[in-house]
């Protein structure tokens, strides 16, 4: 990534605090609140209230029927997906941990969602997405391993329909993407993915500075 430079906009306390103000502008129900405090317990990190409010407003905007999910969690993603969706879409969720697809299940019947709304994959994401469908979901959330973030687009690029979207979570990794120290791995693979998704000719990007960063893109037809 470019160094920044002095035309980009200091960062003031001001803006920090507007931001954590967008970041927690929508409140969240029991359903929620709870899924959230099972993750905390298994020490995973949910998506923050703003990032899940945009991949809900995303979801609305694509209409979308079919939504993959890398990273099921404890739910929290996808309660927010499941809202923005229409009310006869599926969500298909993948993760390696059966426990924590559990925990979700339970978390979408506590929202209200009916048990056929979701699809539960377990499993490694790069050996479960190659059986998905070619050119059949509105929208994929990449919310797994940081190294396997182009792997994670490439497949994206395949499953999406045309004007559908992809989304990132957390590509800001704390900071760390725009710090000029030295940074590991899964930071250098983030700054190749920003780019990749940036100079791509098949998709239309932009980066959302909520919760830990999402990345978003649109799969040009």
């Amino acid at each position: 990534m470019r160094q920044l430079r002095g035309q980009e906009r200091v960062i003031t306390a001001n803006r920090q605090t507007s931001w954590a103000f967008a970041d927690a502008f929508v409140g969240e129900d029991e359903a929620l609140l709870r899924a959230r405090e099972r993750a905390h317990e298994a020490g995973l990190r949910s998506v923050s209230p703003g990032t899940g409010a945009a991949l809900r407003l995303l979801a609305a905007t694509a209409d979308a029927k079919a939504v993959a999910e890398i990273g099921t969690g404890t739910g929290v993603s996808g309660i927010y997906l499941l809202q923005g969706m229409r009310p006869d879409g599926v969500l298909t969720t993948v993760d390696p941990e059966p426990e924590r697809q559990q925990f979700a299940r339970e978390a979408f019947r506590a929202a209200g969602f009916a048990t056929n709304r979701a699809r539960f994959i377990p499993g490694r994401a790069l050996d479960v997405l190659p059986r998905l469908a070619d050119g059949g979901y509105d929208l994929v959330f990449c919310d797994g391993d940081r190294l396997e973030g182009l792997d994670y687009l490439a497949e994206s690029l395949r499953l999406l329909r045309p004007g559908g979207l992809v989304c990132f979570e957390g590509v800001f990794a704390d900071g760390r993407t725009v710090d000029s120290a030295a940074q590991p791995a899964e930071v250098l693979r983030l700054r190749e993915l920003l780019r990749a998704v940036r100079e791509s000719p098949v998709l239309l990007a932009t980066l959302l500075p909520v919760g830990d960063g999402l990345l978003c893109a649109v799969r040009r037809g």
